[in-house]
């Protein structure tokens, strides 16, 4: 009996999918790369199932790619010839909240917005917040520990968690479900299986440590007359906010000024400047907004800001956020592009985000190379196309950014993962030695190498 037959007898046809009738959207994930169809989609209600699927592809040797909302840019969640893609968008419950410990557990296949709803009605906050919140899952979070616009006060989502559920590649079910802040018994098992995009196994339950939930934002805009102003910046907004300040997110002119006119939005500024800033601050009293009103004028003071504006409303506040959040509108605007998600030490960003955009255009003199990024914790995403070219020479863009990012000690990948783009790039950011490390964890857990297999680091 094939394994196809096996899957449709124990888990029935509710569940499991043949490879002809999988609907296209659980053929590829955003990374552009081609669809492919895969041998059958289950999409289990429980851990049970998963389990089942599991076990059965494991005694087959079948590859299983997991997929969660299928938003990753790095080819993580596409299937492979003749394997099983294991959707998790059944398991999609808020499972609880417990106000008094400030924890939630919630199955992966929560999309996250509906996670940090359901944390915002029990008046606590999900720290973990990104542009894909609509459409990313829980487990695809964990699996890349997505990082995104809240970092600098809450952490990456490894700070975010205390415990996991994971089914591993033969079916054994862990149940590393964690409600302790502190818990120092043995290995914490959790931190195998986040930023590992289910190389090691499949997350399908997580309890994540919940914050309290500021009652007033004061949001801001500021122009700086370039990146040495706004990494200065950056430092004086740490000393003057500390913990309150929660984002700070920079936009070069190469960005601003495509993305701007390419959504609409206004111009909030006088003028145009050298970089665009976007500072949040949040607070337990209305004072967070005199504590950003003073501390902008004291940048402003030192020559560290052109000119600011500060919401007054949450309209404004999303106006504010238009430009900045517009990624999405990347193909409408853009067109094919190659993007990057790198990191970069600060006081080495300018220098190199100078020397990749010469690099780019002394190679292609009209090439449209859009920087912005989480500067609060050197998170760099550039966004290249060279128009009229069809397809993108991503071969040769990539040799550049990669290479300058090798060259400056940073890493190839700082919230997006590896997948199957970055494969070949992997060794700049890790060591042989680490790399043997990892693959020796992985042989360990999946012997058989069947939990999406040809990404990131597996064989």
């Amino acid at each position: 009996m094939s394994v196809l037959d096996q899957l449709l007898a124990e888990l029935g046809p509710d569940v499991v999918t043949p490879g002809p009738q999988v609907p296209a959207p659980h053929h590829h994930d955003w990374s552009g790369e081609p669809p492919v169809m895969p041998l059958a989609l289950v999409r289990p209600r429980t851990t049970a199932e998963v389990s089942a699927a599991l076990r059965l592809c494991h005694a087959s040797g079948t590859p299983v790619v997991p997929q969660g909302g299928r938003s990753g840019l790095c080819g993580g969640a596409r299937p492979v010839p003749g394997g099983v893609a294991l959707s998790l968008d059944r398991m999609n419950r808020v499972v609880g909240i417990d106000t008094r410990q400030a924890t939630m557990t919630v199955e992966a296949g929560c999309v996250l917005q509906n996670a940090q709803g359901a944390a915002a009605e029990a008046g606590l906050l999900l720290g973990v917040d990104l542009g894909a919140r609509g459409t990313c899952t829980v487990g695809g979070v964990i699996s890349t520990n997505a990082g995104g616009v809240q970092v600098l006060r809450y952490g990456m989502t490894r700070e975010n968690l205390l415990g996991l559920e994971v089914v591993l590649a033969d079916g054994t079910v862990l149940p590393a479900m964690n409600q302790l802040l502190k818990n120092n018994v043995g290995v914490d098992l959790k931190h195998l299986f986040i930023g590992t995009e289910g190389l090691l196994g499949v997350v399908t339950q997580a309890v994540f440590r919940l914050h309290p939930r500021p009652t007033h934002t004061a949001t801001a805009f500021a122009g700086c007359a370039g990146p040495g102003e706004m990494l200065a910046l950056l430092a004086h907004a740490r000393a003057t906010l500390g913990p309150a300040l929660t984002s700070f997110e920079a936009m070069w002119p190469s960005f601003y000024d495509v993305m701007r006119p390419g959504i609409g939005a206004a111009h909030p500024l006088e003028g145009t400047h050298g970089m665009y800033v976007i500072l949040e601050a949040g607070g337990f009293d209305a004072s967070v907004t005199e504590r950003m009103e003073a501390s902008l004028a004291g940048a402003m003071e030192a020559g560290l800001v052109e000119d600011a504006v500060i919401a007054r409303n949450a309209r404004e506040e999303a106006g504010l956020w238009a430009v900045r959040e517009s990624v999405s509108e990347y193909g409408r605007i853009l067109g094919q592009m190659t993007p990057f998600d790198i990191g970069l030490k600060l006081d080495l960003m300018e220098e190199a985000t100078n020397r990749m955009d010469q690099a780019l255009r002394a190679r292609w003199p009209d090439v449209r190379a859009l920087f912005y990024g989480h500067m609060g914790d050197s998170n760099l995403h550039l966004v290249v196309n060279v128009p009229g070219a069809d397809p993108q020479p991503s071969k040769e863009v990539k040799e550049i950014v990669y290479g300058l990012t090798r060259d400056y000690g940073g890493t190839v990948s700082a919230e997006h993962g590896i997948g199957t783009l970055k494969r070949d790039v992997i060794g700049y950011s890790r060591s042989p030695e680490e790399l043997a490390a990892m693959r020796a964890v992985k042989a360990a857990l999946d012997p058989k190498g069947i939990l999406n297999p040809g990404r990131s680091f597996a064989a």
